[in-house]
């Protein structure tokens, strides 16, 4: 007899999905994934449930991509009713217009055969721009754009800040995200201007320098992949006079060697979640994400019928 709720995850996101699996009491398989000498893959799925969850972040995500439309159509065959796909860190979201002639608009391509492939998507500050709403980039189905900072915030109240610290967001764009912690903290914050000279050089302007002269600093970001703009950022707030400087990201994209550049640019610390594997994770999502699916448990459950 098929399962009501089984969670399956990518072999990259295993760990994370063990505990949503254990705080959800539903058990977790992972999906196999071989690699033939000329690139093309074989995906094999645990067995289906009515309510399948797949687990995968997708950082470096085009193999993972590939997999996970091979895993819907085996799940699919095999019985499943609804899939759903928790994707903590969800890939190609920032191109969603074309900014110059012959362009593919990446954001929509990805909704498209994610929509086509599954039933909801579970992502966590998804990195868009001029698209307000994430089910605006998967029409027809359920889509979830959860938060980090309110488990950031919790942390943070647990381990202490100093009570004079200053959130600062890299540019006009992380606005959100530092506004809702410094609400939840009852920090002040501001956002720097941010001027983009290519993938790995920007020019940074703070619109207060004397708001941070002598005081901690927070430097919040939903997203750093080549840390370009981290470290300029803290070039900036060093140059204005912030005692310290520390960083806190959601999603860490960035070679763990990028740390040493943190370091010279004046970042004391730098802490992740763990919607990314990375040697920075320091704010664990599983707690969140679980309270997100527990609706798929009822979701699942026999409905009674009429006598």
């Amino acid at each position: 007899m098929i399962k009501p709720v089984v969670l399956q995850c990518l072999p990259s996101s295993a760990a994370e999905a063990r505990r949503i699996a254990v705080r959800l009491g539903i058990e977790t398989d992972e999906i196999a994934i071989h690699t033939f000498p000329d690139g093309e893959i074989r995906v094999a799925v645990g067995p289906a449930a009515s309510v399948t969850i797949i687990h995968a972040s997708l950082d470096w995500p085009n193999d993972k991509l590939l997999a996970l439309l091979f895993a819907s159509e085996a799940l699919r065959r095999s019985g499943a009713r609804r899939l759903v796909l928790v994707a903590p860190y969800l890939c190609y979201m920032r191109q969603d217009a074309a900014f110059r002639p012959g362009e593919a608009i990446s954001q929509r391509v990805v909704g498209g055969l994610l929509s086509d492939a599954f039933d909801r998507i579970v992502t966590i500050d998804a990195h868009l721009h001029r698209t307000t709403d994430i089910r605006e980039v998967f029409p027809g189905i359920d889509a979830d754009n959860l938060s980090a900072m309110p488990v950031i915030a919790e942390a943070l109240r647990m381990t202490g800040f100093d009570p004079a610290t200053v959130i600062v967001g890299p540019d006009s764009e992380s606005e959100a995200w530092v506004s809702d912690l410094a609400g939840r903290l009852g920090l002040p914050y501001l956002a720097a201007r941010k001027t983009r000279r290519g993938d790995r050089s920007v020019d940074i302007e703070l619109p207060d320098p004397d708001a941070v002269a002598g005081r901690s600093v927070l430097l919040v970001d939903d997203l750093v992949s080549s840390g370009g703009t981290l470290a300029a950022c803290a070039r900036a707030l060093a140059a204005a006079g912030a005692k310290t400087v520390d960083a806190i990201i959601t999603h860490a994209l960035f070679p763990p060697a990028t740390m040493d550049e943190f370091a010279r640019a004046g970042i004391r610390s730098v802490r992740s979640t763990s919607s990314v594997s990375h040697p920075t994770n320091a704010f664990a999502l599983d707690a969140l994400l679980a309270a997100a699916l527990q609706n798929e448990l009822g979701w699942a459950e026999p409905k009674d019928s009429n006598p």
